[in-house]
């Protein structure tokens, strides 16, 4: 393993925080502050309780999830693109790294961003709500399984976008609907009946359910189910990741 590269190609990467702090931090805290003070206090004061704790709590957890994923998407893959719309991507597959640990580090450079930014929104919750963490273990696993689930499929997105525009997409057609519709604001028994079994195929409820477990101890699915479906999604994804490096799609000319 090339520790010195890749904690250089990591710092690097992550670096990029310190310069566009505004872009990349703020906005998604301002995002969230926003979020809170309008479903959390405005909505909730109408919904009052959901589960027996107050509407807020219950959001909180899903309003974390989402930045999670949106951070850890929207970092593996627009770096990678970046990289490859510059060229720099030839001189990181001939460096002397295997492509697990190229993969390793747009993996460990978007938790840090994640860390980053779902600490930052963990901080202004408190602003508002006493949020806990019942179960910490579980916690962290939900935060870096989601992570790195969401870096991949970055990867995936930063390999195929023949444009700039094209990382957007998934995020406005895929992402954000699936997030709404996964729980962020509301109990799944708030929906329509039909749209209840629409929310248990929908894989971004999972994510958000265990999220809210692991803080709040409220779940509306069986984790042993959801946690095995997240596991294998780390598994998939990895797997197509590193294929698609080792053909050199899209980043051998």
């Amino acid at each position: 393993m090339n520790f010195i590269g890749v904690l250089a190609f990591i710092e690097k990467e992550t670096s990029k925080m310190r310069h566009l702090g505004a872009q990349i931090l703020f906005a998604p805290w301002v995002s969230a502050l926003l979020y809170i003070l309008i479903f959390g206090q405005v909505v909730g004061q109408r919904i009052g309780e959901i589960s027996g704790v107050t509407y807020i709590d219950f959001v909180v957890p899903g309003l974390l999830m989402m930045n999670i994923m949106q951070s850890a998407f929207g970092h593996a893959s627009s770096v990678l693109y970046f990289n490859r719309f510059i060229g720099s991507i030839n001189e990181l597959i001939t460096a002397p790294f295997s492509y697990f640990e190229i993969i390793i580090g747009f993996l460990v450079s978007s938790l840090i961003r994640v860390l980053v930014i779902g600490g930052g929104v963990y901080v202004i919750a408190l602003l508002f709500t006493v949020t806990t963490v019942n179960h910490f273990f579980l916690f962290l696993f939900y935060v870096i399984s989601s992570s790195i689930v969401f870096a991949l499929a970055g990867l995936l997105v930063g390999l195929w976008a023949e444009h700039f525009e094209h990382l957007a997409i998934p995020t406005i057609f895929i992402i954000m609907p699936l997030t709404f519709l996964g729980g962020v604001f509301n109990s799944i028994y708030m929906l329509p009946e039909k749209l209840q079994i629409f929310a248990y195929f929908n894989p971004f409820f999972y994510f958000i359910d265990g999220m809210r477990y692991s803080m709040i101890g409220i779940s509306e699915s069986n984790r042993t189910a959801g946690i095995l479906f997240i596991l294998t999604l780390i598994l998939v994804l990895g797997a197509w990741v590193w294929k698609l490096f080792k053909i050199g799609y899209k980043i051998r000319n």
